[in-house]
């Protein structure tokens, strides 16, 4: 290992160095103790020299492996910008088909779709700036869909310290989406008319937090009627959707993050199969043969630097409360897309 004992004398100031392994996984040190707050001191130290620690369980005792830090490219704000006004013109344009060419619908339906995916990925952004790991701004990705966009995601640009930062990583973009995404449902719904079955009405399979919305809104549609939803219904449905399929626990997703920080590697790649099935079942299939990909190409989630830390007891909590989410998001894909 390159620059062995000047990496050793660094551990050894704050921790009781063992020995050092070299397996098939990898080469390590042994260390004979644990300091949550010592570990974090470690990885400004050895940042320095251009290294990152990490920590995990090992046969009764704790190993620190060491990798180098690899380069951080500049970000380009300007890409930002280009993409996110090519992503208000197509979503405009998605919102605008969607409602009978009514503009003014079309810009309410891109205004709130946006608002729904810039705040779940902008919520992701602040907090890896709370805990200090790198990211880029949202991109915002256009594309001619019946929603006239892919999604927005972040780049996160450094290894996340501890559990609790993988949680919170994870944790708030959904929460911060799903919050954007029920006022929207409950406008929508209040401008959505119920009409004969036999004008032009779109259905979709609403998972179970939009039809408690609906029958708490709305009186019982009788029967021959439909109801006939506005475009920000639309949004907020696919608000819904981006918040189901990102806490499916599976890889890198947003669950994936929370499972991570909750459990070991192995049980998480467990769970990640279960999660992968039931995206197929529940037919998102372009979504589950990314996820099979990334199984099969055997791509596990390095977990948080520290992957010896502790939840706290409030995001154990948080993470009862995101499931309630999950299951109250649960939606069949519908046939149109």
């Amino acid at each position: 290992m390159k620059d062995y004992d000047l990496i050793r004398e660094h551990i050894s100031e704050y921790f009781d160095v063992g020995g050092f392994q070299t397996t098939p996984e990898g080469s390590f040190f042994v260390i004979n103790d644990y300091n949550y707050d010592k570990f974090s001191c470690l990885i400004k130290d050895l940042d320095v020299l251009g290294y990152i620690p990490f920590i995990g369980r090992y046969a009764g005792s704790y190993r620190i492996g060491i990798a180098e830090r690899p380069e951080v490219g500049e970000s380009r704000i300007h890409l930002n910008v280009i993409l996110f006004i090519a992503t208000i013109a197509t979503t405009i344009f998605a919102g605008y088909t969607f409602a009978g060419h009514n503009l003014v619908d079309g810009i309410a339906f891109a205004f709130a779709l946006l608002a729904i995916l810039g705040i779940h990925e902008t919520a992701h952004y602040y907090a890896a700036r709370k805990h200090e790991v790198k990211s880029t701004l949202p991109y915002f990705i256009p594309a001619p869909t019946l929603i006239g966009t892919f999604g927005a995601v972040i780049n996160v640009k450094s290894p996340i310290p501890d559990k609790n930062s993988l949680f919170d990583l994870g944790f708030s973009g959904p929460i911060a989406g799903i919050l954007v995404a029920i006022p929207v449902l409950i406008i929508g719904i209040h401008l959505s008319k119920i009409v004969p079955i036999a004008s032009q009405t779109v259905t979709l399979s609403n998972p179970p937090i939009i039809s408690i919305l609906i029958y708490l809104m709305l009186p019982p549609i009788p029967a021959g009627y439909a109801l006939q939803i506005h475009p920000l219904v639309f949004a907020g449905w696919v608000g819904i959707i981006v918040t189901l399929l990102n806490l499916m626990p599976v890889a890198f997703l947003d669950g994936g993050h929370i499972v991570r920080s909750l459990f070991t590697e192995k049980i998480h790649r467990l769970i990640s199969i279960i999660g992968t099935l039931v995206t197929l079942v529940l037919g998102w299939y372009p979504m589950a043969v990314l996820m099979m990909l990334i199984l099969v190409l055997n791509k596990k989630h390095p977990g948080a630097l520290d992957d010896v830390s502790k939840l706290t007891l409030w995001r154990k909590g948080m993470a009862v409360v995101m499931l309630i989410i999950f299951i109250l998001c649960l939606s069949q894909a519908p046939t149109f897309l």
